[in-house]
């Protein structure tokens, strides 16, 4: 348990009283929360939380383990290591980005124009061929597919996407509005590390605030074999999820006639 409340301690010395809302309190003798700060936060006893911490032998559960994951602000991955270290099977992250099988069969209705649906941290939950060739590797990912990952860090994407610092950058700002709507997710947490880490843009613009909503308008894009080629895209909301967005992109060249030889 020595590890586990080496763990602990280390979580609670980074945090300040303002980043989990509490007033400031002057100048401290050791960084951070103090014990009955967190204990305060995750609505356990200071005592018990010092046991923890001190590495007694006691065993936390499920409940309380989660609770603490909270208020220390956790990221997924410390999560599942805090569970581990307290010998639990890391914690269950509810998933409400399901999609029923009839709104997941849309975009394939609107083959050939590329279309998907996104959820609210832009994980594409559903999409039809023309999306997979119109974004190469979106798809071919052994994890849940995310759009702002493919635009930032799979290289095929600054070809695709021809104004693609314009496109990026507003990518961004609509991921940072709704970050900010969903703060204690680790979902997003997660996926905003993993674009610092990977993609010098994130780390510059973030720190901007730049905020924007879901909308449509138009883009250039290169699909396969075409050169620069300029599509509308629409947005929709699910009604039974606000949250998820369907998006199609119309091909100028469906529905075209083909060129008709002279005479």
């Amino acid at each position: 348990m020595q590890e586990l409340g080496l763990f602990l301690r280390s979580r609670r010395e980074r945090l300040t009283p303002a980043d989990v809302g509490l007033p400031g309190t002057g100048r401290r003798r050791t960084p951070g929360l103090r014990r009955e700060e967190l204990a305060l936060l995750a609505g356990i006893s200071a005592t018990w939380y010092t046991y923890l911490e001190q590495g007694r032998d006691i065993r936390a559960s499920e409940q309380v383990l989660a609770a603490l994951a909270e208020a220390l602000r956790l990221d997924r991955h410390e999560r599942d290591h805090l569970f581990h270290l307290a010998g639990h099977a890391p914690a269950a992250v509810a998933d409400d980005e399901q999609l029923s099988a009839e709104a997941a069969a849309v975009p394939l209705l609107l083959q050939p124009n590329p279309a998907y649906i996104i959820g609210n941290s832009y994980d594409v939950l559903s999409h039809n061929l023309a999306a997979d060739e119109l974004f190469p590797n979106l798809t071919a990912t052994d994890r849940r597919p995310n759009f702002v990952r493919w635009v930032f860090t799979e290289p095929v994407a600054r070809h695709v996407v021809v104004d693609w610092e314009h496109e990026a950058r507003g990518l961004l700002a609509r991921l940072r509005t709704l970050a900010g709507r969903h703060a204690d997710e680790p979902r997003f947490t997660s996926l905003i590390d993993e674009l610092h880490e990977a993609s010098a843009e994130v780390r510059a613009w973030w720190p901007r605030y730049d905020v924007q909503v879901r909308q449509s308008g138009r883009k250039r894009l290169r699909p396969p074999g075409r050169g620069v080629v300029e599509y509308a895209y629409t947005t929709f909301h699910l009604a039974e999820q606000a949250d998820q967005t369907l998006v199609i992109y119309a091909d100028p060249a469906v529905g075209k006639a083909p060129d008709q030889p002279p005479g």
